[in-house]
């Protein structure tokens, strides 16, 4: 029995019923990380102890016996204290919210490749006024490139190339990288003046 407060009749603990919830959602995020990719892991705020128990239920692979190895990570989780498991999961949250903006410049490399492919110098110059900071000369090569491999039925090579670079393009952007590069070069160059004085 939980039993009562006498003045007001609220249950002194919580339901079991709650508890359950509550281990089901800490079992859930359990199987969120060991869904995770080691880069993705490390950029979550794990705890030392518990990455030998995820690294086991990851490498566990029949049915029952990685059910029971995720229930016995969620019992290692409930012994964290919660705002350990907020940060893991806020930091779920901006994982898959980078995953989502990562995946859709990925789909914009590949749909501005075709662009480029199909309309040439007309979608290079739109793409140009979008990224001032693209390297026009290599564009066009590739674009050039990539044509007359289709052409010819040869091997992809430029076709490949055009969407590397299309990526290196789009991604750091999607994900605002570009900011924070600029960012920490103007305190690198801060530091040079401030040591130079």
């Amino acid at each position: 029995m939980r039993g009562r407060d006498e003045e007001t009749g609220e249950f002194l603990d919580i339901s079991r019923s709650q508890n359950r919830r509550d281990a089901l959602d800490v079992l859930a995020l359990g199987e969120k990380l060991v869904s995770l990719t080691p880069a993705q892991l490390a950029r979550v705020p794990v705890p030392e102890d518990l990455l030998p128990h995820i690294a086991e239920a990851k490498r566990i692979t029949a049915h029952i016996a990685h059910k029971r190895q995720l229930a016995f990570l969620a019992k290692h989780m409930r012994r964290e204290d919660e705002a350990t498991l907020d940060a893991i999961r806020d930091a779920l949250d901006v994982n898959s919210e980078t995953s989502r903006r990562e995946v859709a410049a990925l789909h914009r490399a590949e749909d501005w490749r075709e662009r480029l492919l199909k309309d040439g110098d007309k979608a290079l110059s739109t793409l140009l006024e979008e990224y001032p900071q693209a390297d026009r000369q290599q564009l066009r090569t590739l674009v050039r490139n990539a044509q007359a491999e289709r052409a010819k039925n040869k091997p992809p090579r430029a076709f490949r190339e055009l969407y590397q670079v299309l990526r290196a393009l789009f991604v750091p952007a999607a994900l605002g990288l570009d900011a924070v590069a600029s960012d920490s070069d103007a305190d690198a160059d801060d530091l040079d003046d401030d040591s130079n004085d």
